[in-house]
């Protein structure tokens, strides 16, 4: 129990680190936004106060297309962050969820680190978290625990696989996930860590009766780095450490199968508004960010991570405004442009580029 109440204290301690020593705006995250672009509209005959940004995933609506992901919990000093951003997603009408319940299920005395968010956030959408492996008891437990609207079921084959304590035996997984979606009472979502869904393996999840995706692909937290610190180690493998499909085209494969009843949700090096909207644009219903709220929330509390956020949304309002859009659903209308790397994954992976440049405007 210590020892995974101390990895829960590393991983929050270490991501605030790994976002710390990111480049600064304009340098790139490496999840490939800076090759997504959205076209100028010169004439929107819009209002920036007519911009909506209601949508819903799985059939739950949310005020904001923007969620607090999944970060932290199982350990009782975690409490205030759970707290913090509970606090936070209440002011601002933003859905949270929580970090793993494994703690919490398994230890009782730390399941407060998580129904905190709940007591904090008695009306708001809260997502509750287990791992591919859990059992429909485990699962219908976190789901009890936080009184939760969603569940997120997290994959994590390379941190687990860079962690010293770690799984290595990953057969049985689809269908676990399939016997969960049976029998819990709420919507699943599947969720990366930081790695990228990739089309096949989403293909395969909506067949599994899935109805929502977060493809969390690479360039935001880092959890193959953040194992090899944990782990001490001082020399590591940069194409393992570096492991996984960049965010924008992981999103822009999985939308373009077009899978009906199947929402998608875009995280991994989101870190402005501008970037959300592009996600929006590749066919996002919703963003999620994790590491940036953090960080700020390490450095200044509620007030930073609710000031960080604020700016995020204004700034979606703004570029969704600029891109001719009204509201989330215009925003899968706008021409999106995508070159470079990005570019050439997805014509390599069967993307129609010159379809998504040349739409129709709403």
């Amino acid at each position: 129990m210590e020892q995974r109440q101390q990895r829960k204290r590393d991983h929050v301690r270490l991501a605030a680190a790994w976002h710390d020593r990111q480049p600064r705006p304009g340098a790139g995250s490496g999840a490939g936004w800076e090759d997504v672009h959205l076209v100028n509209h010169s004439l929107p005959e819009l209002a920036l106060e007519e911009i909506d940004l209601s949508t819903s995933i799985a059939g739950v609506r949310l005020s904001r297309p923007v969620l607090i992901n999944a970060m932290t919990g199982g350990a009782a000093e975690l409490t205030a962050v759970n707290r913090d951003l509970a606090a936070v997603a209440a002011e601002l009408g933003l859905a949270m969820a929580v970090g793993s319940q494994t703690a919490g299920l398994k230890s009782p005395e730390v399941a407060e680190s998580y129904r905190v968010v709940r007591r904090v956030n008695p009306s708001g959408v809260v997502l509750a978290n287990v791992g591919s492996d859990a059992t429909v008891e485990q699962a219908r437990a976190a789901v009890e625990m936080v009184e939760a609207d969603l569940l997120q079921i997290h994959l994590n084959v390379p941190q687990e696989l860079r962690m010293p304590e770690g799984d290595r035996d990953f057969r049985g997984r689809l269908e676990a996930i399939c016997r969960i979606v049976e029998a819990v009472s709420v919507p699943v979502v599947v969720k990366e860590c930081g790695f990228g869904i990739a089309r096949e393996v989403a293909a395969v999840l909506h067949q599994a009766g899935v109805r929502a995706i977060d493809v969390s692909g690479r360039g935001g937290t880092n959890f193959a780095w953040i194992e090899d610190r944990r782990a001490g180690l001082a020399e590591s493998d940069p194409g393992l450490e570096n492991w996984g499909i960049p965010t924008a085209c992981a999103l822009a494969e999985v939308a373009a199968l077009g899978l009906a009843g199947l929402d998608l949700i875009a995280s991994g090096g989101i870190r402005h508004g501008s970037e959300a909207a592009k996600a929006l644009a590749l066919g996002a219903r919703a963003v999620a960010v994790a590491g940036p709220v953090l960080l700020r929330q390490q450095r200044e509390g509620a007030a930073g991570a609710k000031a960080y956020l604020e700016r995020l949304l204004a700034d979606l309002r703004v570029a969704m405004l600029l891109a001719g859009a009204a509201s989330v659903a215009e925003m899968h209308r706008v021409p999106v442009v995508v070159t470079g790397f990005v570019g050439e994954w997805c014509r390599l992976r069967g993307v129609d580029l010159l379809a998504l440049a040349n739409r129709s405007r709403p």
